[in-house]
């Protein structure tokens, strides 16, 4: 009979130390997260207050199975009668699939621009000068302003009679034309987070050894090949996990066209976000919940794609492959 040895004894006490150390975070965890979303789904299997058929009365409660999920996949409905058909013009399902265009459609223009940007800020704040302190506290600046005072800031700025029109010299209905509304929103969303891009890509840019750049400059690298074959690849795993972050909270945005456009289901800026609060102010929670679980499940395929194919290295693992590999 062999007995472990003591490095591989020692290593068992580790492991289950680590473990117990963790344990508490994991169960907080456990309730914070997990308790919201399994109480979400349990209720998008639920049904609402709705008129029963049979007795013609109105009944709330007992199991509804997929029918939520069809009422916003497939724009299905039931009439008093107890037909099943689709639902008619005004009814909140009628929006999902536009607001899911208009929420995919601000995710990837606002995310594109604000990394494009986002790059040229973080290697301005990462260039030795002196103003380099003022360039980065000026920077965070519409990163601090709450959103509300950012949408109706915005909103002021794209009236009909506001500093946007008196410089283009031009009368465009920012807030009433539907794709003028959409990039009015863009450019304040662009505005407002791509600081939080470049701050992410900064920290980055300064895990990335001196000795590098000293090296390809002695090699006679220029610029657009020092960045192209040295800044860029290196950076790529700070880069991914800010794209990211920001594509997941995009996927979310609710506020701001709401507070600089409008708040109505069927405004051109309407995202997914706003149809689950109007739903709630409707009175249909387990409805809201089916919503609710759908933005997740689609929030959690995007996250996982970006994690698994497309290099998102949340856990740090390939930015220390690249570091070991610049030494």
């Amino acid at each position: 009979m062999t007995t472990a040895s003591p490095k591989r004894r020692r290593h068992r006490s580790d492991a289950g130390k680590a473990a117990a150390l963790v344990a508490p975070a994991l169960a907080v965890l456990a309730v914070v997260i997990g308790y919201p979303i399994v109480r979400a789904i349990w209720l998008s299997f639920q049904s609402d207050k709705h008129l029963d058929p049979a007795t013609g009365l109105f009944t709330e409660g007992g199991f509804a199975g997929v029918e939520h999920y069809l009422y916003w996949l497939t724009n299905r409905c039931m009439t008093a009668s107890g037909e099943v058909g689709a639902c008619p013009a005004g009814v909140l399902a009628t929006d999902f699939w536009p607001s899911v265009s208009v929420t995919l459609f601000f995710t990837v223009v606002t995310v594109a621009l604000e990394t494009v940007l986002g790059i040229g800020m973080a290697l301005v704040m990462n260039h030795p000068s002196r103003v380099r302190s003022l360039i980065r506290a000026a920077v965070l600046i519409p990163w601090a302003i709450p959103t509300a005072v950012t949408a109706k800031l915005w909103q002021f700025m794209f009236a009909p009679s506001g500093i946007v029109n008196s410089l283009l010299g031009h009368n465009i209905a920012w807030t009433t034309d539907p794709w003028a509304a959409r990039f009015a929103v863009i450019i304040a969303d662009v505005w407002k987070t791509t600081p939080f891009m470049a701050l992410l890509i900064l920290a980055g840019l300064q895990m990335i050894p001196r000795d590098v750049y000293e090296a390809a400059r002695v090699d006679g690298a220029s610029s657009l090949q020092t960045f192209t074959r040295i800044t860029l690849p290196l950076v790529r795993p700070a880069l991914m996990v800010a794209i990211l972050f920001r594509t997941l909270d995009a996927l979310r945005m609710y506020d701001l066209p709401v507070i600089m456009i409008s708040g109505s289901s069927n405004s051109p800026t309407a995202t997914i976000s706003q149809l689950v609060v109007e739903d709630m102010r409707q009175g249909n929670f387990n409805s809201a919940s089916a919503l609710s679980t759908l933005i997740f499940l689609l929030i959690f395929t995007v996250a996982f794609v970006m994690i698994r194919f497309l290099g998102a290295d949340v856990g740090g693992r390939q930015a220390s492959k690249s570091m070991k590999g610049t030494r």
